[in-house]
């Protein structure tokens, strides 16, 4: 293929790792290079990263990927860093990090969580079915309260997307849709809601926040030369504003208009879609004026285990697949697909509730744990992990359900993230949700909509609109069959039912478990 320069580089700061891709200006991806990174549990409910780890695993894959593509780096000529959402990195007046980074997925901060939504400040309005553990003020308010020497020392709070962008330019910055949807920051008056701080006894943090808060695609500067040397990048490469992963994945997944859904699966499945005016929908987050495209509001929901659930149940429980799966020469997961698709609708009885890190739309519930009933000595591995696919679906169309009975109705999902390569767990979200599903021809929506900012950013395009049309293509469509799509309406009430009768008890379990870790 011939690439048309110039070219732009993504890159993605998910759970599992940094990636790096190198896009020309029509889209084509170049190169795609990931590095893990290491997650650590070091208590119930606490999940953590080394962003000295990050900052190597950056390195490696940038200098994988500019030797595997032969481009030269005077050619690159902006890059854009997305990355998971209230992820919180503490640096000192060095530019240090204090401490572990706090991940996304961290609840540690559910008492700080409830204590902050108590107040029923109007700042709150985005969040009404109550403030999640995972949200970034409930996080530094936990290290105020409990690790006091971090939290003073602390120059700059950041974000795992912002602090990259950091280690790049040498510039703090904070990106607008952090800010806006998970820092309360009024995107529409460009203003921090001090009174809303102060009643929260967070006075004092927003002096510890980067004084340039950035929009999408708004150069932050170049790549430092000390960055430069050290990545192999030019020193003239703009570094543009990024930001959340899952506001960046419209741009690309081409979903810029109301009606049309994000649905990014990887670790966990968010959904992300834009309306006219604003709706703030109990049990939903926003809507958020104007952080993506000019004139639209966002609104986000999400489940917090999907993907890693389903490893989860994969590396644990069906190692005696994976001999047949390498004598098949296919992976453990496509095998498990292949005996999932000859087991009917509805697993044969088998209900999964999606809860393995608790609810985050639209129930908003950290104390909520997983759940797997209707066994039967019928039941093979296969069984299971299929209920676990419909599992996730069903928490999916829980979601759209409630944006549709609040006026925000769905046709199109746009697929996007690892689970895309399951044609099974398509076809099961397309069944249960009656809608169709778009796969893109390429699947990693996050790291292209990065690149889509560096592009408009280094005014390769005039706006992220032009970027995304030129940018995005469809692969093909996944159409839902309205026959299978009745025969899962009995299992879906028996997947929102289950939620009401085990509520109680998975709270008493929960409170238990985090007082004997205590």
């Amino acid at each position: 293929m011939d690439f048309v320069k110039p070219f732009l580089m993504g890159i993605d700061a998910g759970t599992g790792g940094i990636r790096v891709g190198i896009f020309d200006r029509t889209g084509n991806p170049i190169t795609l290079k990931s590095r893990e990174c290491t997650t650590r549990f070091p208590k119930y409910g606490f999940v953590e990263q080394d962003p000295g780890e990050w900052r190597e695993c950056l390195v490696c894959a940038t200098r994988e990927a500019l030797s595997e593509s032969g481009v030269d780096a005077d050619d690159i000529v902006a890059a854009c860093v997305d990355g998971t959402s209230s992820t919180v990195v503490a640096l000192d007046k060095d530019g240090s990090y204090l401490r572990n980074a706090i991940m996304w997925m961290d609840h540690r901060a559910t008492a700080q969580a409830k204590k902050i939504f108590d107040t029923g400040d109007p700042a709150l309005k985005v969040c009404k079915a109550g403030l999640s553990a995972e949200w970034f003020l409930s996080k530094i308010l936990w290290l105020k309260e409990n690790e006091r020497e971090v939290y003073d020392k602390t120059r700059y709070f950041m974000e795992q997307a912002d602090y990259i962008t950091y280690l790049l330019t040498g510039i703090p910055s904070a990106s607008r849709t952090h800010t806006t949807h998970r820092w309360f920051y009024n995107s529409r008056e460009r203003a921090w809601p001090c009174e809303f701080y102060r009643s929260i006894g967070l006075e004092d943090a927003i002096e510890r926040f980067p004084e340039t808060i950035t929009g999408l695609s708004e150069p932050v500067g170049t790549i430092s030369k000390e960055a430069a040397a050290t990545l192999g990048l030019s020193p003239k490469t703009i570094v543009t504003g990024g930001g959340t992963d899952g506001y960046i994945a419209p741009l690309g997944s081409n979903v810029l208009e109301p009606g049309k859904a994000t649905l990014i699966g990887g670790s966990s499945h968010v959904v992300v879609t834009f309306v006219e005016g604003t709706k703030n929908i109990p049990g939903m987050f926003g809507s958020y004026y104007d952080i993506v495209i000019p004139g639209l509001d966002v609104i986000e929901a999400g489940q917090v285990s999907t993907g890693t659930m389903v490893k989860w149940y994969k590396d644990q429980f069906t190692k005696s697949y994976e001999l047949e799966a390498e004598r098949a020469g296919i992976s453990h997961f496509d095998l498990l697909s292949k005996k999932a698709a000859d087991i009917p609708i509805g697993s044969e009885g088998i209900i999964v509730l999606d809860y393995w890190q608790g609810n985050r739309t639209p129930y908003t519930d950290y104390n909520l744990q997983g759940a797997i009933w209707g066994l039967t000595l019928k039941v093979t591995p296969a069984h299971v992990f299929r209920a676990m696919l419909e599992g996730v679906a069903y928490g999916t169309e829980n979601i759209l359900r409630t944006l549709g009975d609040n006026g925000v109705k769905i046709h199109s999902l746009y697929a996007n993230g690892g689970f895309v390569n399951s044609e099974l767990w398509l076809k099961i979200h397309a069944d249960v949700s009656n809608a169709h599903v778009y796969v893109l021809e390429f699947p990693e929506a996050t790291i292209i909509g990065s690149a889509i900012c560096a592009a408009v950013g280094a005014g390769v395009y005039d706006s992220l609109v032009d970027a995304s049309n030129s940018m995005v293509r469809i692969k093909h469509v996944v159409e839902p069959d309205r026959e299978n799509h009745e025969k899962y309406q009995f299992y879906f009430d028996k997947y929102m039912r289950t939620y009401d009768a085990m509520r109680d008890l998975m709270h008493e379990m929960s409170y238990k478990q985090k007082n004997q870790e205590s």
